[in-house]
């Protein structure tokens, strides 16, 4: 097997996983199943705290690494079995850990290749490939901030375009901690839902006084950009 093809195996593996896991596991990870096998989950959490924190972690980062269903409903269970912290702390670092796998595979199949076809263009395309590097960190906050960009999306673009590993792991790891606290902490209280039989709000991300905040820390993000853009446009 030759050595291009065998750089394509990575990810070929997370895309088939994440298209099987799909029909497989759709209705297997899901709120009805850790609605049905939350007695068990606590009692098994009870007695072996420390595996199920590693096992949970483990799971988590299959889940994201693979591309598979159910990452939200993995972060309820993070708050339901371990509480807002250190819950969230659990959730941030197994998404990261996942992301991970996911940026590696793609930037060693198709990102460098890509980067330096990037690199050696002209015109608009190195022109966005330089504007990227000159903002390249208010971009990767704000692709993680904005609850409308894809999981997966955010995860392989940074691959595509030549991101390093350090500051990816870094806009991932604290870019996601805001969005995962809010599901963190909505697990957290799956208790009284359960005991309601009602099921969770997943669209309360989408809530003035939950989107504000994070509409805010986008701003925040973006600032950089518009100061750089400003400068450019006084420099013409």
């Amino acid at each position: 097997m030759s050595s291009n093809l065998m750089r394509y195996l990575p990810l070929a593996a997370i895309l088939i996983a994440a298209v099987g896991g799909y029909f497989a596991l759709g209705d297997l990870l899901s709120f009805e199943t850790l609605k049905d096998n939350r007695a068990t989950l606590i009692k098994f959490r009870d007695a072996n705290y420390m595996l199920t924190v590693l096992g949970f972690i483990a799971a988590y980062v299959v889940i994201v690494g693979f591309s598979l269903p159910g990452a939200t409903v993995a972060t309820l269970t993070g708050g339901f079995l371990f509480g807002l912290f250190p819950g969230a702390l659990y959730n941030v670092t197994a998404a990261t850990i996942g992301a991970v796998i996911i940026f590696l595979a793609a930037r060693w199949g198709l990102g460098e290749q890509l980067s330096r076809k990037m690199d050696a263009s002209e015109g608009r395309i190195r022109g966005i490939r330089e504007g990227l590097r000159e903002n390249e960190l208010s971009v990767l906050f704000l692709i993680r901030l904005v609850p409308a960009v894809p999981f997966f999306v955010a995860n392989l673009l940074p691959a595509l375009v030549g991101v390093g590993l350090p500051r990816y792991v870094f806009t991932t790891f604290f870019g996601i901690m805001p969005g995962a606290v809010v599901y963190t902490w909505v697990g957290a209280g799956l208790g009284l839902v359960f005991a309601r039989g009602e099921t969770p709000d997943l669209g309360i991300i989408f809530e003035p006084h939950i989107l504000g905040p994070i509409l805010g820390l986008c701003a925040l993000a973006a600032l950089p950009m518009i100061i750089n853009r400003f400068r450019r446009s006084r420099d013409i």
